[in-house]
């Protein structure tokens, strides 16, 4: 399997490929205008013209500079073999230095805590419209009962409502469109706005300028979503729909300032986004804007599933359970990640109440996430030989707009914005546990050269006094190198109870940072007696090794290399099949072990993240009733610091 053909097939455009985009990749940044300027115009100390003019033009050159520059222009070109996001960037890295893991991780944590943030607050502004038809209606349990149904639906897959999400999207940004051409056309001085002089003198001149730059930031925090979406639909295809949308949130911002110029008086009343809308039309707007609100949060929830599997992969996150609800390539649905995202999506909705309230909540989180990717990107294109001084004035750049934003979206911590970090620093405990403490075991796990006890593996092979345990005897093991076995392992076959069968396997499990490797090779290191296999296989390709291997093993069969007929006289002659046991070891830290106090807190953290981990024995899709498990301590001991005396 390759992934070369597939992500080929992306890049080609086509309306059905811009379709799809539009669909999948812009739901967050596109229900943005629901929420924007609201943010803006009540968090300002008083209306004028420079706060309208100034606002806008910020939004406009926010969407230029840090959306299109940044991530449609630079950072979509750092792809994995299609793939892009923060844990695919992380495995571009050719030296994945332990500071770039810790990046990686702060970004990833923050990116997972918008997760939570973004459909709360998306889907909670859309129904507020109701207010506008009857102010009585109750807005938490319609939020609450949108979002519950959202989340129930995943373990059944979502391709049937997946199909309408393209079409959907375009009749949105095509409302977006109109609405704000009409009102263009009411005032079209507001296009004056455009000039970055008036961004820059809001910044300067206005009174509270530079902290509104937290709610202009809303309007570009999709963006990173956007970067992470790529492997969906292939950077063409993002880059051609990108034109489409951003005219749209242009014209609907530009709108929005126009009906702000035009109603100076009702500016504190209304949400400027349904303000432009007719009367007759606020119903049908409502129920657009729900069904966009939606489709933005699906996405986002899609994506968390997608952006923890690949931690999983690459280490990040403890191994948990993964589903696949569909056939659909790359479809997933991981039922911790989906309820615990629930329980702190409805949390967010019933302790901030408004949609007002959780501007100050949203922002914060995803500008870290931001930062931590340009830090990457520019130490990816610096592997890539890029000209020191476009180094330097990327990161000028990056470092201004992004830290600008940064110091603006601080100013919400009190208001709300702990929660989105304090959310992070969860999810950044969890992967720092993971991460480290799986180092630190994995620094303490000794080899031994294979080859030094080839005769022991065929002597206890034929050993006929010692009971056969199993006709086929698998161990998964760590050592990279072919002619290395884990001591822990040789101990376990032949020093703590032998185990005699007549065929001994050494699986491997290799995570490659291509996306989509799906290959294997076979050394038979004792012809019929010792086989190691080495599975290859990418970050987005699942670890199902019990698949694979009897996939594997009917290529041996067909191929001559092995036969597959049971060891049992008396079943050999019904042809029934060989059985297979695997053995799986659980490597447990002891009581006496001298670690330093940073490992100490680390393996602390790692025993806790434990308790969401599922085993090898689920996490690599093994028969458990084929399967005995042993733990086996990990050596780090702790010398004596003095002779024990014998006495009798």
């Amino acid at each position: 399997m390759s992934g070369t053909h597939y992500h080929s097939g992306l890049n080609k455009v086509t309306f059905a490929g811009l379709l799809i985009t539009i669909g999948i990749v812009f739901g967050d940044i596109g229900t943005s205008p629901l929420y924007v300027v609201k943010a803006i115009i009540s968090g300002a100390e008083h209306f004028d013209k420079l706060l309208v003019y100034g606002s806008i033009s910020c939004v406009f050159w926010t969407l230029t500079l840090q959306t299109t520059f940044k991530y449609v222009f630079i950072t979509l070109r750092a792809d994995n073999h299609g793939e892009g996001g923060i844990f695919a960037l992380f495995a571009l890295m050719k030296k994945k230095s332990v500071w770039a893991a810790v990046l990686t991780m702060i970004g990833g944590s923050a990116l997972l805590a918008d997760g939570v943030i973004t459909p709360s607050i998306t889907v909670t502004s859309s129904i507020e419209g109701l207010r506008l038809i009857n102010p009585d209606i109750p807005v938490l349990p319609v939020v609450l009962t949108i979002i519950s149904a959202l989340f129930f639906i995943q373990q059944f897959g979502t391709n049937f409502i997946g199909k309408s999400f393209g079409p959907m999207m375009v009749i949105w940004f095509g409302m977006l469109a109109v609405l704000g051409f009409v009102q263009l056309t009411n005032y079209p001085a507001i296009l004056n706005a455009l000039n970055p002089v008036y961004a820059f003198n809001f910044l300067t001149q206005y009174p509270t300028g530079f902290i509104l730059l937290g709610a202009v930031f809303l309007s570009t925090t999709g963006a990173e979503a956007l970067y992470s979406d790529l492997g969906h639909c292939g950077i063409k295809n993002i880059r051609i729909s990108w034109i489409f949308v951003k005219a749209s949130l242009v014209l609907n911002y530009l709108g929005q300032g126009a009906w702000l110029m035009n109603h100076p008086q009702a500016v504190t009343d209304l949400n400027p986004f349904y303000a432009i809308m007719p009367t007759w039309f606020l119903f049908p707007g409502i129920l657009i804007s729900t069904a966009a609100a939606v489709i933005a949060s699906q996405a986002l929830i899609t994506g968390s599933y997608t952006l923890i599997s690949e931690a999983v992969s690459l280490n990040f996150w403890p191994k948990i359970k993964v589903l696949h609800p569909t056939t659909i390539k790359g479809q997933v649905y991981i039922p911790f990640v989906n309820w615990l995202l629930w329980v702190f999506v409805c949390f967010v909705v019933l302790f901030f109440q408004e949609s007002s309230n959780m501007e100050a909540a949203y922002g914060l989180s995803i500008t870290i996430t931001m930062i931590m990717t340009s830090m990457l990107v520019i130490h990816y294109l610096h592997e890539k030989n890029v000209h020191f001084i476009i180094l330097g004035l990327l990161t000028l750049i990056f470092g201004t707009i992004e830290g600008s934003f940064l110091i603006a979206n601080l100013h919400k911590f009190p208001n709300g914005g702990w929660f989105s970090i304090a959310l992070a620093f969860v999810f950044l405990v969890v992967m720092v546990g993971w991460f480290f403490g799986r180092r630190i075991k994995n620094r303490h796990i000794s080899f031994v050269n294979v080859n030094k006890y080839l005769h022991l593996f065929e002597d206890l092979s034929h050993d006929k006094s010692i009971p056969q345990i199993a006709t086929n005897l698998v161990y998964i093991i760590k050592a990279n190198n072919i002619h290395q076995i884990e001591s822990k392992i040789m101990y376990s076959i032949f020093n703590k109870q032998p185990k005699r069968a007549q065929t001994y396997w050494l699986l491997h499990v290799d995570t490659v940072d291509e996306p989509d490797t799906f290959s294997y090779e076979i050394n038979q290191i004792i012809p019929g007696t010792l086989i190691r296999i080495d599975f290859h296989l990418g970050f987005k390709i699942e670890p199902r090794i019990n698949l694979y291997f009897k996939e594997v093993l009917k290529d041996m069969v067909s191929n001559g290399e092995i036969k597959l007929s049971s060891s049992y006289v008396s079943l050999k002659k019904h042809h029934f099949p060989a059985d297979f046991l695997f053995v799986n070891l659980d490597r447990i830290m002891t009581q006496d072990y001298k670690l330093s106090p940073w490992e100490t807190m680390v393996m602390g953290l790692h025993a806790f993240t434990r308790l969401i981990s599922i085993n090898d024995v689920k996490a690599l899709g093994l028969d458990s009733s084929s399967v005995i498990e042993e733990k086996v301590p990990i050596s780090i001991e702790r010398p004596l610091n003095r002779k024990i005396k014998r006495i009798g």
